[in-house]
Order: C-alpha cells, then structure tokens, then sequence
C-alpha cells in the first residue's frame, strides 16, 4: 500500500490537499519536516497517512485534550488504530494504553509534552519502535510566539534520548519567518523539508463592525442563520456571561465556556457544541484548541483580540470542511483598553527576567497591529497575509472592506476642539464625558462636573456622535490622545506637537456598502450552491441520519461524515457501493460501516421523487471538479412558473426586501438565480413608478408621481446604531404588478435599467 492508496481507504480522497504529497514523501524518505498550513489544509493527514506506512508507532505530541480526544475518535472511525495519554485519564487506563502500546496496538499515540518526563512514558518510549515524532502546535515551542509553552522545550531532550532518532515533523498554523525560523532551531530539525503552503483561507469572509450596539448585531446575526453552528469569542468571562444570558433569554439556543465554569459545566457545554445539540457556543479564548469541529459557519469575535496570530487561530475554527463561513470582528475603542489592562496583568512564570521586557514589547507591538486591522480601510485579507509575509498586488474582492466604498472626510478642525476639550478636563474624565461636552449634551452629570463651562463644551454639536468617537479612535491611534488601562479609564493628551504643524491632516474614512453585483461574490457562494431544491431536501434528509448515527456511536457527526461529503454525496446520489465510494470523503473503511443506511437512504429518496434532479453538476464529476462546475453552471434570470404565482402572500405594505424574499420562497423554477432588491427596484423604475437622485453626494432612492397615484408610500426606520432612514413601502397592487411582471418572463433575460438623475443640493 503506497500513500495514495491509503489516503483513499482510510480517508476517502482521491488526491491529495497541496503540499500534503511533497510533507508526506519526505517523511517517507526518513528527513524531517517544518509544515506551516493553514487550518482546514490537511496537517494531520501528513502525518497520519506515513504514520501506516512506517514500521512501528508515531507519537505525536499536542497541548490539545480535545484534539487527541477528537482525532482518535475519527482514526478509529475511519479504522487507524490510535490511543491517547493525558490527564482525563485515570492512572489505571494509563496503565492499559502502555500494555497495549507495548502489544502493538496502536499507529498512533497522542501524548502531552508534560508526559515526557515521566517514568512510564520514558519506560516505554525505551522499549518501543518510534519511527516518527510529530510536534502539533510547533509554534509553542517559540518563546516569541503568541502561544508559548515551556513544557514544549522538553521534546528536545525526549528526542535526545532515544535509542534511535525518528523522523522529527513539526507542524502550526500561525508562525511568522521569525517564530519559524525559531522552531527549526530549538527543536534541532536535522536538515528539514519546510513547506509553507500558504496562509490564506479562501472560503473564510472576513470583515470588521466598528459598533457601539454590539449585543443587537449579535442577537440579530444569530437569529438570521438559526441552523448554522457558530463560535462567539469575548475577552472576558463577564462577556461571556452576559452574551449568554442575553442570547438564552431570547429563546437562542446557546452554550457558554469559559475558566470560571466547573470542569464539568465545561465539558458538557463543549460536548453538546460539538455534538450539534447546541448550535452556538459563547466562550472566551480557552475554547476551541485543537477541536476539529468541521461544520462551523461563523466565528464572531465580539472583542478584539490580542494579536493575529490569536486571530487568525480563532477564526481559522470557522470552515474547516471548506465551506464558505464567515469571520466578523466587532470592534469598539473599549477593546484596546480592555487587552492592554490584560497584558499588563499577563502571567509570566517560568519566563527568565530578561526576557519579561522583550515579550511585553513584542505583545504591544502585536496589539498594534491587531488595532490596525480594525481600522484598515484596505484589503482585510491582504493585512492578514502581508502580516505573515505573504504579498498580495490586488485586493481580493470579497471581505467586507473589498465590498465598501471608503470617503475620506478632514476633521482637522474638529480634532483641534477634541484636544482643547481634553485639556480643559486636565485628563480627569473618560470617553463619555468627552463625548457629551463636546456635543453640548444636556446632562446632569455634565453639570455636576462643571463642563457645561467649558469654552468646548457644544462646540462640536453639529457632528454626530459616531463621527466623534471615530475620530477620538483616530486621535488615539495616531497618539494625539491616550488612553488609560485601568477600570476607569480616561483620555489624556499625547503628543500633539505635529498638530502645530500647518500641513498636518487628520482625515477619518467613512464608508457606504457597494451593491452585489449580480454573478455573486465569493462569501454568498454557498457549497450547497451545487444542489437544487429536490438535492437541498436530501442533503437535510442526510444530515438526520448523520446525526442518528452518531448517536449510536456516540461520536460527534461530523466524524461519521463531514458536510462537505454530504453535499457531494447528495449531488451525486449514489445507489451502490462503487458510486457510494466516488463521494469525496467515503473510503472503504466508512463505507463498510455506514455506507449501505446511506445508500437505502438515498434510493428511498429517490423512489419518492423518480424524476428528481439533485444537482446542477454533473452528477459523476470528482469532489474538485463538481466544485468547479458548480460554480460555472449559468442559471437563468429569475422568473416564476403560472403555478406559482397563487401562492403569493399578499399584505397591505411591503418593502422591496420582503418582496423579493417572497417572491425567492413561492419560486419553484429550477436553476434560477436568485431575486434581488436591486431586480425589483429596476422594474418599478422602468415602469416609472420610482427614480434614483443624486443628492448631496448620496444616490436616494425616491417616489415619483406616477408612484404616489398607485398608493406608493414613504415610511421611517431607524438603524441599529439609531439613525433614522426613509424606505418606500409597496401596496398590493403594485406587488400585484411585481408578480405579474416575473411570471411573464418565463426566464427570459429582461432587466430595465434604473433611471437615475443627478441633483445639486
């Protein structure tokens, strides 16, 4: 049996991730390994695949219990013969993983560099054949990582003494040039294959909210993708607490996890995210090492983290299967207080004291250019990349800063007030106070404090509050003002000497969401893109049975399949074994053990719906080339079929959003496009009924005459930072016209174009 033979048997793929081939044969070959891959790219198959072929056992050393626990959970699964020794395991099972390591049980065995040292494991690492050590979360080792632990500097003298030097493969996700030049070096790797096979995660959506009303954005986030299972990170355990709580009492099926639970609270809140009983899972930064959860949609980051390396680790927990998930950070000045109060109290044990001042240097040098990210106006991913060395020219095109038009405003002025403001309050009071002095609040405190003398105080009332509180963000940034760290933190003067200069600018950015262009963008590409409506019904059909299998076996679902092979799987359709074993992630092992429920549950299906299309691919496509296809297949422009359109449910005033979701909902046309506002608002401008006008700089969305007459009304609503915005409200009768018109069109390609008229204001 080569490589190839067991990544498919074993694992179900028919090819190898990039860079998996070049790790694999070179550990083969006997020469050790530095792999630097992002999460979701295939680490652990470098070293589990070899790990058949070389004679005796390969011990693989990770900080991780959940990891050791999930991963020979899903060896087993897929028939590897793998153990694991770590705390959460009583001195006597211990003592039976050594005999039947010793009895050659395992391929595998997962230890804790803790365990290193002691006197059974040295015992038994004498004795047996290791033909390879793998060092998971390498980066550790680094004293000048974001991770570092120094019971990872104990690998070295484990190796050291050994009868026989094993290959040596380390492996991270996050390591910038210097932390991996830095592995290399203290793990002593003898003439390593390094392979660096990229950072960038293509299916991850990455964008930033600058927001005060974080707790609405999360409930209204989570509430909108119910099905979806998602991580929400806090700083703090108080966050933690208080999301949780927030999101419980609104009827959200949550779980919390942080250091302050009962081992046993934590265990069974991460037993039940894991195992899909609870979709969402709020937790500080301690959760979700080394889970290989595959199915997570969304990580929220509701604080901002300390640095990119924490970030992208965390985020990185979103599409491990490669589906499209999204990454959205929540950010507010507050953040950068509460991580510098964190580090300032960081815990530096077992760190020489020479080297405290270094670390806390480079820690608010990372905090640096988290804040950076944040307040980007560029390319999301490309600051991650370039962060970890890898140069991209063009902007990717689909994070959240790629779909934003940014206009810079100069506030020059207005920050010369901000510091008079700062300077009168002697650096006495915090954000707030600034903010309503400046505004002229009529506040009682204000009074009490004395700032309604100010010769500031009012003197900004014409800006509005979020314009004040990004350019105090600014201020601060750019070191005019500071911040405080403590409880009660207050803004005090920087330096403001550049301000003296006549050429010095302060500029803030200020932005407008771009419209989606029709084709779609990378994050709204779903992987359940490829399945029709009859296909979407098996996928689902699938996933319960998925989830009764797991039962059974007690293992979290997605180690029985991930999604990823179960959309392939429901696209293909397979009715035997050998269209069953064509399904990416279906190998020979799982196939005998849940391959033939599948199958009965497929034909079933089908013999319901004998004349069901479960795919727009072609059904006998690989996994990459289904992809492909998948996202070239052209659908055609919306329309509705005659027997649709009864089944429109009419009211007295909708929106162009909620006519175009339920125009989406009635449409049982195959293969067509998704409806968007921007379709409809086209069609009523072409029939005269609205206009576009340019009016100060911002395109508006207006009534015509023609539209009044038809009952076409204009109604308030207010945004969830508090501003206040017209949106035109549609009568039946003109949603009447809506559906005659999509019903008419029997998927033709008609789409007026927007009348538009620029006007001076």
């Amino acid at each position: 049996m080569d490589a190839r033979e067991a990544l498919k048997i074993y694992f179900g793929y028919d090819s190898f991730k990039p860079g998996q081939e070049d790790i694999i044969g070179s550990v083969l070959a006997g020469r050790d390994v530095l792999a630097i891959m992002p999460t979701g790219a295939g680490k652990s198959v470098c070293y589990q695949v070899p790990a058949m072929l070389l004679p005796g056992i390969t011990v693989v050393i990770s900080p991780l219990i959940s990891l050791m626990q999930d991963q020979v959970k899903a060896l087993k699964a897929a028939g590897i013969r793998a153990g694991y020794i770590n705390s959460s395991l009583t001195e006597a099972q211990i003592a039976r993983v050594y005999a039947q390591a010793r009895q050659g049980a395992y391929k595998l065995l997962y230890v804790a560099p803790e365990r290193l040292e002691s006197y059974d494991f040295t015992s038994f690492a004498a004795q047996a054949e290791i033909s390879m050590v793998t060092v998971d979360e390498a980066h550790c080792i680094s004293q000048w990582g974001q991770d570092f632990r120094p019971s990872y500097l104990k690998i070295v003298a484990f190796i050291e003494a050994l009868r026989i030097r094993p290959v040596v493969s380390a492996f991270t996700a996050t390591a910038t040039e210097e932390v991996k030049n830095d592995i290399s070096c203290v793990l002593k790797l003898q003439n390593p294959k390094t392979v660096v096979t990229g950072f960038d995660r293509e299916n991850l959506w990455f964008d930033v909210q600058a927001m005060k009303q974080k707790d609405n954005y999360v409930l209204d986030f989570v509430k909108k993708h119910p099905d979806d299972s998602g991580i929400i990170y806090c700083a703090t355990r108080k966050n933690v607490d208080a999301l949780h709580a927030l999101l419980q009492g609104a009827g959200v099926p949550a779980a919390r996890y942080h250091a302050g639970m009962t081992p046993e609270d934590r265990k069974k809140n991460q037993d039940d995210f894991i195992y899909d009983r609870t979709p969402v899972i709020v937790a500080t930064n301690a959760f979700g090492m080394g889970i290989d959860k595959s199915n997570v949609r969304y990580v929220l980051h509701y604080n901002m983290p300390q640095s990119m390396e924490n970030y992208y680790q965390e985020a990185g927990r979103a599409g491990r299967d490669g589906a499209p998930s999204r990454c959205i950070l929540l950010f507010s000045a507050q953040d950068i207080m509460i991580n510098r109060f964190l580090l300032e109290h960081k815990n530096f044990t077992d760190v020489a004291e020479e080297d405290i001042e270094l670390i806390k240097a480079r820690d608010a040098k990372r905090l640096q250019v988290m804040e950076g990210y944040c307040r980007t106006s560029g390319c999301l991913r490309n600051y991650i990349l370039s962060y970890f060395g890898e140069k991209r020219d063009a902007p990717c095109g689909s994070c959240g800063n790629c779909q934003r038009e940014f206009t810079q405003i100069d506030m020059t002025e207005d920050a010369k007030q901000v510091i008079n403001c700062v300077y009168e309050t002697k650096g006495r009071y915090g954000l707030n106070i600034l903010l309503g002095t400046l505004l002229g609040a009529n506040r009682a405190r204000l009074k009490e404090l004395g700032t309604t003398e100010y010769r500031t105080y009012g003197v900004l009332k014409n800006r509005s509050e979020a314009e004040l509180r990004t350019l105090i963000g600014q201020l601060l940034l750019d070191g005019y003002l500071v911040q405080t760290a403590d409880r009660y933190s207050v803004i005090r003067m920087g330096n403001i000497e550049p301000l003296r200069q006549p050429d010095t600018r302060v500029t803030i950015l200020t932005y407008k969401e771009k419209e989606a262009e029709r084709q779609g963008t990378k994050q709204s590409r779903r992987s359940t893109d490829v399945l029709t409506k009859a296909g979407y019904e098996l996928f689902d059909l699938l996933r319960k049975l998925r989830l009764a299998v797991a039962k059974e076996e007690a293992v979290p679902p997605y180690i029985i399949f991930s999604d990823k092979t179960l959309i392939d799987m429901s696209a293909k359709a397979p009715q035997n074994r050998d269209a069953m074993l064509r399904v990416s992630g279906v190998g020979e092992i799982k196939f005998d053990k849940y391959g033939e429920r599948f199958i009965d549950a497929i034909v079933g299906f089908l013999k319901d719906r004998p004349n069901a299309v479960t795919s727009i691919a072609d059904p006998e496509a690989g996994g990459a080339e289904m992809e492909r296809s998948a996202k070239k297949a052209k659908k055609v422009p919306f329309y509705l079929n005659p027997e649709d359109v009864e089944r429109f449910r009419y009211h007295d005033l909708y929106s162009v959003m909620e006519i175009k979701d339920e125009l989406n909902r009635i449409s049982s046309a195959d293969n067509v496009k998704l409806l968007f506002g921007t379709d409809i608002f086209r069609f009523l401008s072409s029939v005269g009924y609205v206009e576009e006008k340019r009016i100060n700089g911002r395109q508006v969305q207006l009534c015509t005459e023609k539209g009044i007459s038809k009952g076409i009304v204009s109604a308030d609503r207010i945004s969830k930072t508090g501003t206040v915005y017209q949106i035109l409200m549609y009568p039946p009768t003109v949603q009447k016209e809506i559906v005659a018109h999509y019903a008419s069109l029997n998927g033709a390609d008609a789409q007026p174009q927007i009348v538009r008229k620029d006007v001076d204001k």
